[in-house]
């Protein structure tokens, strides 16, 4: 009988993606892989990807409003109740906690039902979730080292990308996106709610003119704006905005350097081999996007300038620095490519398969 694995991860893309990365790599070693999960980005991009869903009332805590604070309370005693009753219907032999509001109840109705559990972490620091459940993770797998987080019971493992990450083909991609061959691009995203000030100051240093092309992926809070303002800049044909760019392989196949946030994408810029100007989202949890960027341009594939010195005129600077120096932007690439964990997935899936094969 194969393996079944649940997977609890939710509220944001950052914790959804990567989960589907070791979802597939479960399923290619012939594993049984289910999702449990909120109403956010979860609920829409599991069932899509083929996973089955079973769907658990939670929410964050609100540490300055008590009353919100009890309520997220009620629900994560009611989420782990119906959580116990999941695992023990599904006969569920590993639970993995990919991060998210609904990995506490998941991961604790594990610890109850004495099913082993793996904890993975996305950015520079642990989550809340992960810091309570980790004494009694059977494995916990880093993106990043972290102080204080090491001995056998930690694996840094690097985050989990997207399958074809750093594969697409660039001529390819190129034609797609209406790239000349020997054109120069810039790649700018941002995320998702961080990523109105990266946005505005792109249109602004490279919508009326720029020597090389851009592509902007501007999610979709932002793109009609944008769009309204390139029309007014003439619809300059240099400059091509999109709401989002599925598969994202292709646009950083086309790309030449990418100006972006600080996200767990930097691991996908590595995988690609993709230099990149990164500018930290000032308020992410923990300020991690701040250290996912120091790792980065400690390791040479990035620059970094702080949220709080970016506009317009400073972005164009930097980008056109960078452009002018083909030395220092291929070092950046190689630099980027020492970096990356494109078996990151496969690692954890592997972890997890151990510990549900070992013996209680």
């Amino acid at each position: 009988m194969p393996p079944r694995v649940v997977i609890a991860a939710g509220g944001t893309a950052g914790h959804v993606v990567p989960a589907l990365a070791i979802a597939g790599a479960l399923r290619a070693r012939g594993a049984e892989v289910s999702f449990a999960g909120g109403e956010r980005a979860e609920a829409e991009l599991v069932p899509a990807a083929g996973y089955p869903f079973e769907r658990l009332e939670v929410a964050g805590l609100d540490r300055r409003n008590p009353l919100k604070a009890a309520h997220a309370a009620a629900l994560a005693v009611r989420a782990t109740a119906r959580a116990r009753a999941y695992l023990k219907r599904e006969r569920i032999d590993v639970v993995i906690g990919g991060g998210g509001y609904v990995a506490g109840p998941v991961g604790l109705a594990a610890v109850m039902k004495r099913i082993p559990l793996l904890l993975t972490e996305a950015d520079s620091h642990l989550g809340i979730a992960n810091r309570m459940l980790a004494r009694f993770a059977g494995r916990v797998c880093l993106a990043f080292p972290i102080a204080g987080r090491e001995g056998e019971r930690y694996l840094v493992t690097g985050r989990p990308i997207p399958p074809g990450t750093g594969e697409a083909d660039r001529a390819s991609a190129r034609e797609r996106f209406g790239i000349g061959a020997g054109e120069r691009c810039l790649l700018v995203f941002g995320g998702s709610l961080g990523a109105r000030r990266l946005n505005e100051a792109a249109i602004d240093a490279f919508g009326r003119d720029a020597p090389f092309a851009v592509l902007h992926a501007a999610g979709r809070r932002d793109y009609e704006d944008l769009r309204a303002r390139l029309a007014q800049m003439g619809d300059p044909p240099h400059y091509r905005l999109h709401a989002y760019v599925e598969p994202f392989a292709d646009a950083y196949a086309a790309a030449d350097l990418a100006a972006a946030r600080a996200g767990g994408s930097v691991f996908e810029l590595a995988a690609a081999g993709l230099p990149s100007l990164l500018v930290p989202y000032p308020h992410a949890t923990a300020d991690h996007q701040a250290g996912n960027a120091r790792w980065m341009a400690e390791g040479g594939a990035a620059v970094v300038v702080p949220d709080s010195e970016l506009d317009p005129d400073r972005l164009r600077a930097e980008v056109e620095r960078l452009f002018a120096s083909p030395e220092r932007l291929q070092k950046m690439r190689q630099a980027a490519l020492r970096l990356a964990r494109p078996d990151a997935a496969d690692t954890i899936a592997g972890e997890a398969l151990r510990l549900a094969a070992a013996p209680v």
